[in-house]
């Protein structure tokens, strides 16, 4: 007579966010090199045809301003796809069933899909940086703070991806998702300029987009400058990230949009 198996806590956890990262690495040409020469593109473009004319930080070259900005939209963009595609394409293909009949509790699902998206946003900055580093002087003046940003802003991106997932039912609601809130968030978040370089109305704006605190005190964690202070940053990234993250495990314990 066989033995049922014995359920062992957090083992669904684990496999689930290995079959998350082995997702996205087995297609890392589009879900890695992609990305990371889009933002090498980016640097070439925009800091080759201005480096000699902008000076955002007293003795900061422009290009290597850019830098950590790029680095913290591809972190931001691919830490939010992750999870978000991944939802909807499993809820197109119906393999979603095989997610939620074993047992696995909300939050194993939750932390899974959460560390696997930010997991890949953090692969991708850090290959921006390895790709830029040969082509700008950079500096670490607060190592610790940008790995705090980077890290808190993964998170906060991923869980929005998880949302989007669940909620996306069809390519062009996720679409929408991408190109009218992730897209604009993250070009008019600062990665090109400093606030302080916009007319009043439009800084005054731009304080009310998140993805800004996320990019000014990253790259506080490089320079030691930003336009305000990265203690405010942190603790408006922080909190989003656990608002968030508390709607998220409400919508996994009710089930909403993925148990038909």
């Amino acid at each position: 007579m066989n033995t049922p198996t014995e359920y062992r806590p957090l083992h669904g956890f684990y496999t689930l966010f290995n079959k998350e990262w082995l997702r996205f690495w087995k297609v890392s040409v589009q879900t890695i090199l992609a990305p990371v020469l889009t933002a090498l593109l980016f640097l070439v473009v925009f800091a080759y045809s201005l480096r000699d004319r902008v000076e955002i930080f007293p003795g900061v070259d422009y290009a290597a301003f850019l830098v950590p900005g790029l680095a913290m939209m591809s972190v931001l963009q691919n830490a939010f796809a992750n999870g978000s595609s991944s939802l909807m394409q499993s809820k197109m293909t119906g393999n979603i069933i095989f997610v939620l009949l074993p047992p696995l509790s909300y939050q194993e699902f939750f932390a899974a899909y959460l560390l696997a998206a930010a997991a890949r946003g953090l692969v991708v900055g850090a290959g921006v940086f390895i790709t830029t580093v040969w082509f700008v002087d950079l500096r670490f003046e607060h190592p610790l703070w940008a790995l705090a940003f980077a890290a808190a802003s993964s998170g906060v991106l991923g869980v929005l991806g998880i949302i989007a997932g669940i909620y996306s039912d069809k390519v062009d609601e996720l679409s929408a998702f991408q190109n009218f809130i992730i897209l604009p968030l993250t070009f008019l978040s600062g990665v090109f300029y400093s606030i302080h370089s916009l007319p009043p109305l439009w800084q005054w704006l731009s304080h009310l987009n998140p993805v800004f605190y996320m990019v000014d005190g990253f790259r506080y964690g490089f320079f030691g400058v930003s336009d305000i202070s990265p203690w405010v940053s942190l603790a408006f990234v922080g909190s989003s990230f656990l608002v968030l993250s508390f709607f998220t495990l409400w919508l996994l314990r009710t089930g909403y949009k993925l148990r038909h």
